[in-house]
């Protein structure tokens, strides 16, 4: 295989991670990555650009002038727009899924009738666009009708899991009513509660065969003990040891397998990673959704973790050529990555404050820095800039292990406002 370059099209701790591991690779020249971020430019063999990723003509334009011979889409926005589409017109290579493959994510209502007609086991649920009917449901159906959905993409905050009949009914009222999502939520998804344990399970795909990765386990509340409002997720660890082998050989059979083969059956093609979000329940595994990308922050402890060269992986999904290769991960460590957000966050965020202790944080043997909301202030000096602004991953032989390093190494980190949760990965100590 000879060398190429990468475009990478995102600018969060994601990002970041993939640019990292991208770099690792022998094969690959230098990466581009737009927007890009202060972190992500720090990064070996990388530079970040401005491009309008939109402009697909403009673009695919650019990226021949650069010699880019994978691009691949870190956000679902781009994805559910059609980005891979545009870029295809013009023969460029493209690592995620085409704008109908994207669906899986970008439309709830669509997502749901495709498991229930390729028997994905899954919640059971309706969709609604008028709120009466929707109300009324919630109030009669024969299970737990508390989960509520914005049907389109709503920056991971369209889903309110309600503890009460009247709680549901006012996240109905929130979504379809007052538009609290926009053309996002023109129609809701309501879903039975399962109860367990929520664990991602995330597959490299070339749109026939399905490379599973380790289990992770996001943690979506900002506080501990999982308490406070949903977050786009505090922290992850890898591998979660909440779901055994045997289930998860069901998660890759019945879910990613099936999933990939359905739309293979659709006329769809899916290429990319394809995000499993599933509910360990006392039945068996159950999938609440599926993502058309890597997830954030899981793909930050899953690239510390992987053995493989990213950059091949990514190059045999879009070749076709996925069966043949061995996707090899450590299986002597485990990860664990602490989100260290800013004041006010989930509900504000807040900019141009100085952080400080990252150096002491990057000199430590097995720890590694990705950065999420980060710029640079006056005199160089690095201030938040969003809500999650840092993520600290530290890898050690045991999951206590680099917990423990994980947590030590965010309290090292300093800005007015910094807050992290002390506890990622506990609820798989609960269970040890």
């Amino acid at each position: 295989m000879s060398g190429g370059n990468v475009l990478m099209i995102g600018s969060g701790g994601r990002e970041h991670a993939l640019c990292w591991k991208l770099a690792d690779s022998p094969f690959v020249q230098k990466i581009y990555c737009t927007p890009g971020s202060v972190g992500i430019s720090t990064t070996d063999k990388v530079e970040c650009v401005e491009l309008d990723v939109k402009d697909y003509p403009a673009t695919a334009k650019w990226c021949k002038d650069h010699e880019i011979d994978l691009v691949v889409i870190g956000p679902e926005d781009p994805l559910a727009n059609g980005v891979v589409d545009g870029l295809a017109a013009f023969g460029i290579p493209c690592f995620g899924p085409t704008k109908a493959g994207a669906q899986i994510e970008a439309n709830k209502d669509w997502s749901k009738a495709f498991m229930a007609k390729y028997q994905i086991p899954t919640a059971r649920y309706k969709s609604f666009t008028d709120a009466a009917a929707a109300k009324e449901f919630i109030n009669t159906a024969p299970f737990p009708a508390l989960v509520v959905k914005a049907s389109g993409l709503a920056a991971g905050k369209g889903v309110v899991v309600a503890a009460s009949k009247e709680e549901a009914c006012q996240a109905v009222d929130d979504i379809l009513t007052d538009s609290k999502y926009g053309s996002a939520g023109e129609t809701v998804v309501i879903e039975e509660l399962l109860e367990g344990d929520e664990v991602s399970v995330l597959a490299f795909t070339d749109g026939e065969t399905v490379s599973m990765m380790p289990p992770a386990q996001d943690h979506k509340r900002v506080g501990d003990g999982d308490t406070g409002p949903n977050t786009g997720g505090m922290g992850a660890y890898c591998p979660c040891p909440l779901i055994t082998p045997d289930q998860l050989l069901d998660v890759k059979e019945q879910v990613l397998q099936r999933a990939v083969d359905g739309l293979k059956a659709e006329g769809i093609k899916y290429v990319g990673v394809l995000y499993a979000g599933m509910m360990v329940t006392k039945s068996g595994p159950m999938t609440l959704e599926f993502n058309c990308r890597f997830g954030d922050p899981e793909t930050q402890v899953l690239m510390t973790l992987m053995e493989s060269d990213l950059y091949k992986v990514m190059k045999a999904c879009v070749n076709g050529t996925l069966k043949q290769m061995q996707v090899t991960w450590n299986t002597k460590l485990s990860a664990v990555g602490v989100v260290i957000a800013s004041k006010g966050y989930p509900e504000t965020s807040t900019k141009g404050c100085v952080i400080s202790g990252l150096s002491q944080v990057q000199s430590t043997p097995g720890m590694v820095v990705f950065h999420s909301g980060v710029s640079r202030g006056a005199n160089g000096t690095l201030v938040t800039w969003g809500g999650r602004v840092l993520l600290v991953a530290a890898r050690a032989g045991s999951l206590r292990a680099a917990a423990a390093a994980a947590t030590a190494a965010a309290a090292l980190v300093d800005f007015p406002g910094a807050h992290y949760r002390k506890d990622i990965a506990y609820r798989a100590f609960t269970n040890m």
